[in-house]
């Protein structure tokens, strides 16, 4: 623990106030006057978010529909983790050979006249957006269904038998017990989403649209050979991700007090 997180911590945050010119604080306020640096804030919350509300909200009605083990489970399941095996830059090399220009998806709506014009889903925003998608849902999905199956479902069958139908069930059992959860796997996969880099580079537009706040630490550190910056670039990456996580949690507080969970046993 100390020698893998609190000493590069306390290592990097020493080396941003020690710029190679000006006072202790000259790398944060090059950071925040540079106009081609503290936009990438914005660029990478504009991805980040919408990509882990998308993953949690499709990964809870999924979880909650495979709560009830059966036949199909173990190979849906096996089918929606495939890409975690695959990793960053095989997803992205396949979106390159379906989604590109001259892709499949565009030659099949062209071929069949359902879209005569030029399909864009790579190398902009949207292609951005789509992998974090591809490979994000795996790990909320996962991360839901391991906390929605600790749930006791005597709890619903009591529920029912007092008239509750599933969507009551639902609202007034399994959501407030998931609450927690929900909010941790909001937490992680914002994280893991807003550390974005090579889907950016890749699939997005890295010198405009899709210039992330993690190819500017690149381009500090390996480009201009300032590691000072790049360290006050990864502090800030870090103080950013730490309000919507502390956002969420305080969240959290105010949807569901009580206890956090209703395991089985």
């Amino acid at each position: 623990m100390l020698l893998l997180f609190i000493y590069p911590f306390i290592y990097g945050l020493a080396l941003s106030f020690t710029p190679p010119k000006g006072d202790w604080l000259a790398n944060y306020r090059t950071f925040f006057t540079s106009d081609h640096l503290w936009p990438t804030i914005w660029t990478t919350l504009k991805l980040a978010l919408p990509a882990t509300i998308v993953n949690v909200g499709v990964a809870l009605p999924i979880a909650y529909k495979m709560r009830i083990k059966s036949s199909y489970q173990r190979w849906i399941t096996t089918i929606l983790v495939v890409p975690i095996t695959l990793g960053t830059v095989l997803i992205a090399e396949g979106m390159l050979t379906y989604f590109g220009p001259k892709g499949w998806l565009a030659q099949f709506l062209q071929y069949f006249h359902f879209y005569d014009g030029s399909i864009r889903l790579t190398h902009n925003y949207w292609g951005v957006l789509i992998s974090l998608v591809i490979s994000g849902f795996p790990f909320a999905f996962l991360l839901i269904l391991s906390y929605i199956t600790g749930i006791d479902p005597v709890l619903a069958r009591a529920a029912s038998t007092l008239g509750a139908d599933p969507f009551a069930q639902f609202r007034h059992i399994y959501l407030p017990l998931l609450a927690p959860g929900l909010a941790m796997c909001f937490c992680l996969a914002f994280v893991q989403a807003f550390s974005v880099f090579p889907s950016a580079v890749l699939l997005g537009a890295p010198a405009g649209p899709t210039r992330v706040i993690s190819i500017a630490a690149y381009e500090a550190a390996f480009e201009q050979y300032d590691y000072s910056l790049a360290s006050a670039i990864a502090m800030i990456m870090g103080f950013v991700q730490l309000l919507i996580v502390a956002a969420v949690l305080g969240l959290r507080g105010f949807f569901y007090r009580g206890p956090v969970s209703g395991g089985k046993g």
